[in-house]
């Protein structure tokens, strides 16, 4: 029986309950305010976590987020998506004395949510005016991170986006319960508040500008694509109707404001093993669908999905079947089945035993990993798909910076992106003073 518009909105709701006042001064009294705290370490924007805890205890929420907003401007959106299970909240010490980590991410979120809501003036503030402009290809957190940095430090910046709205991933790519309320859209509105700020929307790279012509009317170009192609599973009927890539079905469900229309199999199989195969499956479950299965080739401790989105998985009564590799795509005009071959690892590689099995589907969902879409990027060396740069986020061609997902520089994260962005318009600041 098909799930009721009210039961459809009910299972989207924020994944993450956030604290109230009294729930947050007293999870941050269990901080033990570490000296040389190994949750800065695990950090990638390097917050200062026991200070901004510390201001919490103290009642000084606004101190709080200006110690996180000083060191990643999008710790908001970060509070929400970032995996801290593997991150910060694993390196907390309580962990060693088999007690629960500090609930960092909460508490970061509680301190940003209530600056944004309740603060009038603006923290931040920017430079006198250097004249100077800087073209930005991509509005997600990489770019928003290096723009407001780049703003801060008193340039003018123009950001060139191929959507309709801006904010990258955080707007299109992650599940509906982990970024509610429009947060992402609230969180750009208010990088822009900067000044100096200002997004270019259905601007896409090689249709309505070039990379060359952005070099010719700027002073310096930062490049924060992402990865926005998607790999193919190399089968035939993979055109067939119901097979689609899974971050196409997670951005449907982002941009629908109904979602009690959308239409889902009623058996859905997932094709992959990260966390965007787990958004996909998670929310196909939540849109109703009666079935669903998550399919991998290796076993599940190979995974590229955090243990914690494994297990949200199985909390929302998703089958993870291991060991499996398609290889037919059954169906005439509309896909199904799949046929698995099963596998195992042997002398160190991964072989298709002749042992096979098929799972009835109406709705496939490919998220076998992106890749870069490098068309219109031909003047840029690259390295194993990515984008090269050297340790300023320089790329091959003088002037020309880069940084996100299409980079190498860490793990495909957006707290990774957003340091990304900011270190790379402090290399651009210095470019542009002649000290690079």
């Amino acid at each position: 029986m098909a799930l009721s518009k009210n039961e459809i909105e009910g299972n989207f709701k924020d994944l993450h309950k956030p604290l109230n006042p009294q729930q947050a001064l007293e999870e941050s009294d269990r901080c033990l305010y570490c000296y040389d705290a190994p949750c800065i370490q695990a950090c990638p924007t390097s917050i200062d976590i026991p200070t901004f805890i510390h201001q919490i205890r103290s009642d000084n929420s606004k101190g709080a987020a200006l110690t996180i907003l000083a060191e990643n401007i999008m710790g908001g959106s970060c509070a929400r998506v970032c995996p801290t299970e593997v991150l910060c909240q694993e390196a907390c010490v309580l962990n060693t004395s088999h007690q629960q980590a500090v609930e960092i991410g909460l508490l970061q979120r509680h301190a940003v949510d209530e600056l944004m809501e309740k603060s009038s003036q603006y923290p931040f503030q920017r430079a006198e005016s250097t004249g100077k402009t800087i073209a930005i290809i991509g509005a997600g957190p990489a770019g928003l991170s290096c723009a407001h940095r780049l703003a801060l430090l008193g340039h003018d910046v123009t950001i060139y986006e191929a959507k309709d709205k801006a904010g990258g991933l955080n707007e299109y790519g992650l599940a509906q319960y982990k970024m509610t309320d429009d947060y992402a859209q609230r969180e750009v509105d208010f990088i822009k508040k900067i000044g100096g700020i200002s997004i270019k929307n259905n601007q896409k790279l090689g249709v309505s500008i070039s990379l060359e012509a952005l070099k010719e009317s700027y002073d310096a170009v930062f490049i924060g694509i992402g990865l926005t192609s998607t790999y193919s599973l190399g089968l035939e009927n993979e055109q067939l109707l119901g097979v689609e890539d899974a971050v196409d079905f997670i951005e449907r469900i982002r941009q629908s404001q109904d979602k009690s229309k959308l239409k889902v199999g009623k058996n859905v199989v997932v094709i992959g093993a990260g966390n965007t195969a787990i958004d996909a499956a998670v929310q196909a479950k939540k849109l109703g669908a009666k079935n669903v299965s998550l399919v991998y080739r290796r076993g599940q401790e190979h995974m590229s999905a955090t243990q914690y989105e494994i297990n949200l998985a199985k909390s929302n009564d998703i089958i993870i079947k291991t060991w499996s590799a398609p290889i037919k795509i059954k169906g005439k005009k509309k896909v199904k089945a799949v046929k698995f071959a099963q596998t195992k690892i042997k002398d160190k590689t991964l072989q298709m035993t002749n042992k096979s099995y098929q799972i009835k589907t109406d709705h496939l969902l490919k998220a076998i990993g992106q890749k870069l879409d490098n068309s219109s990027l031909a003047t840029l060396k690259t390295d194993k798909g990515k984008i090269t740069v050297d340790e300023n986020y320089q790329t091959s061609s003088a002037g020309v910076f880069a940084g996100g997902d299409a980079i190498q520089s860490g793990e495909d994260l957006t707290v990774q992106a957003v340091e990304d962005g900011k270190q790379a318009a402090i290399a651009i600041d210095k470019y542009l003073n002649g000290e690079g």
